[in-house]
């Protein structure tokens, strides 16, 4: 499996089985189109995984993942090409930007983003996504505490 592939899965598993404070994909609608986002520590990726995606494994940084979905006729979900921004917010509002990573494996579209965190630190993460083609940011907002393992 290809280094990507492995980085996605690990991404959508995350979402499936950790814990809600962890990694719990949500998202958010516009129309057509839906901004889905989690959020998890560097350390749930596995090392070889982190290492083939030029990844920080460690306890202070975590892992924040975008990806703009579309909406087909079918109702069909499909990931996006397009631009992601942002910024964490810690609790007395000092604010730190996010380096967006375009990640593309396939078909799947994907955009991720590392960042410090202090354990059990609430971050408030405000983020612009713009898929390629749409004169229209979807600017979604969320909050998030990360718990070390």
């Amino acid at each position: 499996m290809k280094p990507m592939t492995l980085l996605m899965l690990c991404c959508v598993t995350l979402a499936g089985l950790a814990s809600p404070a962890m990694a719990e994909e949500k998202h958010v609608r516009f129309g057509d189109y839906e901004v889905h986002y989690n959020v998890f520590p560097s350390t749930f990726l596995m090392p070889e995984v982190a290492a083939a995606n030029n990844l920080n494994r460690s306890r202070g940084i975590g892992i924040v993942n975008i990806a703009i979905m579309e909406r087909g006729e079918d109702g069909s979900l499909s990931t996006v090409p397009g631009q992601v921004e942002g910024q964490a917010l810690n609790d007395i509002r000092q604010a730190k930007f996010l380096a967006f990573r375009r990640i593309q494996e396939g078909d799947a579209v994907y955009f991720i983003a590392e960042y410090q965190y202090t354990e059990g630190e609430l971050m408030t993460f405000q983020v612009t996504a713009r898929p390629s083609g749409h004169d229209r940011d979807l600017p979604i907002r969320f909050s998030q505490a990360l718990f070390n393992d």
